[in-house]
């Protein structure tokens, strides 16, 4: 994981500080034991604090203030059974198609739309929420921080680029790499453990947890836009369904448990209609262009290159990964001033420097090096004037190689144009709908009769956590998904 580097230097010098003085110790607020930390609670608070921002920024908040409530609400009531009810707790829902959650150091906690799309029940969602609150109540952000900053190992970023481009991609400084940490099967372990008993406190079934863990298993994906996925973030510690059902049952035969009565069909009535995959007036990838219908623009993309999409920014590589794109948008209206914002930023040496037109659009194209370290990067940007917004193109390679890069960049940038076509202006995205079942038969059946295309139906018995064989009675609701 990677923090803002202006953050980074304050969590080393207090840690080493701590180390010096014999302080590195905090309190495990779940077995309540003292435990050695290079992180201070402060410091974890502050970390979430500050990347939270950025976080909502690069990816966006799904606009639905009625799930999002949902969702905030249900999240604090099982804070409360924490083992750090005391912390201020944020709940996001973020406007991402990839099923994931995830939690960063000091409360906050992030469900995409990809992983609500694929519960089938309150009990899921309540026992994902308390597995990532357990992530926050047993620290475990930061005890990978401090685990990765006594060994000396830094804190590595998973990225779509190479280590050397990483600067110019705004990801190191953008706080985002807390995404990208890989707890381990211990950790795993013992928040799924805590997610059982938090569900189970508040009355919820944490079997169910167990059967969306099975959904999990019996999924592709592997994450997307720029976001990894839940299987690549919680690695499986190994017989977890199992292990999930029988801490299901001993909290299950306990006094205490009282269990909550809620409508069948309770969650997913709070899920109709909800995006599924792509949004493509968010943007999308057809045909080698990208087309961003809301912002009215498109570009082509190069032949075999892999493709990512957020709010922020638009980013794509070649296989080898020893090249790099990216798309953002500037800060002001001016390119002249965003072109020397980015040369006096980067320290760049200004090779080449026109004024010019693309597609009618007043530009600024910069071609720069930029030493990183002993080695020379070589770029080429491009600072694109429309309606009132600066579009920054980057393309950044090694000088050894910016030769052969050169002609595939120009091709991307000099192709920015205005998007007219009425068809891609008005591509709507696929939402998830809720419909009863017109007959009694196996979910394939039933699919067939609610019109279907059959290569959907795979894809929808893992989005309703069923199988194509399994039983599906006249009336029951179903989910399917609708252009």
């Amino acid at each position: 994981m990677i923090l803002h580097t202006r953050l980074v230097k304050v969590v080393i010098l207090a840690a080493l500080t701590s180390v010096l003085l014999g302080n590195g110790c905090t309190t495990d607020y779940v077995t309540g034991k003292r435990t050695f930390s290079l992180v201070s609670e402060s410091q974890e608070i502050a970390m979430g604090k500050e990347a939270d921002p950025q976080i909502v920024a690069e990816y966006g908040l799904y606009k639905n203030q009625k799930l999002a409530s949902y969702v905030d609400d249900l999240g604090q009531s099982l804070a409360k059974k924490s083992h750090r009810p005391q912390l201020e707790y944020t709940f996001r829902v973020l406007d991402s198609p990839v099923v994931n959650a995830f939690a960063l150091p000091g409360g906050y906690v992030y469900v995409t739309r990809g992983i609500l799309a694929h519960f089938n029940s309150e009990d899921e969602l309540a026992g994902v929420l308390g597995h990532e609150i357990g992530h926050v109540t047993a620290r475990h952000s930061a005890e990978q921080i401090s685990r990765a900053q006594l060994a000396g190992l830094g804190l590595g970023l998973g990225s779509l680029i190479s280590e050397e481009f990483r600067k110019f991609a705004d990801v190191a400084g953008a706080g985002l790499g807390l995404l990208f940490l890989k707890f381990s099967r211990e950790q795993e372990s013992e928040s799924d453990v805590l997610g059982v008993e938090y569900s189970s406190k508040l009355g919820y079934d944490a079997h169910k947890m167990a059967g969306f863990f099975r959904t999990l298993k019996g999924m592709r994906d592997e994450g997307g836009q720029g976001l990894p996925s839940f299987l690549s973030t919680h690695p499986d510690p190994g017989d977890r369904e199992v292990r999930v059902h029988q801490l299901a049952d001993d909290w299950q035969s306990k006094a205490l448990y009282r269990p909550l009565k809620r409508e069948k069909y309770h969650y997913v009535q709070k899920i109709n209609g909800i995006v599924y995959g792509d949004d493509p007036q968010q943007g999308y990838f057809e045909n080698q262009t990208f087309y961003h219908p809301k912002l009215r623009f498109k570009f082509p993309v190069p032949a075999n290159w892999t493709p990512v999409n957020t709010p922020a920014r638009v980013q794509m590589t070649p296989p080898d990964k020893k090249a790099a794109i990216q798309l953002t948008l500037g800060k002001s209206a001016n390119p002249q001033q965003e072109a020397d914002d980015f040369a006096a930023k980067n320290e760049a040496t200004v090779k080449r420097r026109v004024s010019t037109t693309v597609h009618g659009f007043p530009a600024t194209v910069l071609q720069t090096s930029v030493m990183d370290g002993d080695k020379e990067l070589r770029v080429l940007s491009y600072f694109i004037l429309k309606d009132q917004k600066v579009y920054i193109f980057h393309g950044f390679t090694t000088a050894e190689l910016y030769g052969d890069y050169f002609p595939v960049f120009t091709q991307v940038m000099s192709g920015f144009d205005e998007l007219q076509d009425h068809a891609a202006l008005n591509k709507k995205p696929s939402v998830l709908r809720i419909e009863q079942a017109p007959k009694s038969g196996d979910l394939a059946t039933v699919l067939g009769a609610l019109g279907v295309d059959q290569d959907m139906w795979l894809e929808l018995a893992l989005l309703n956590g069923m199988t194509l064989s399994d039983r599906v009675q006249k009336g029951e609701w179903v989910k399917i998904v609708k252009n």
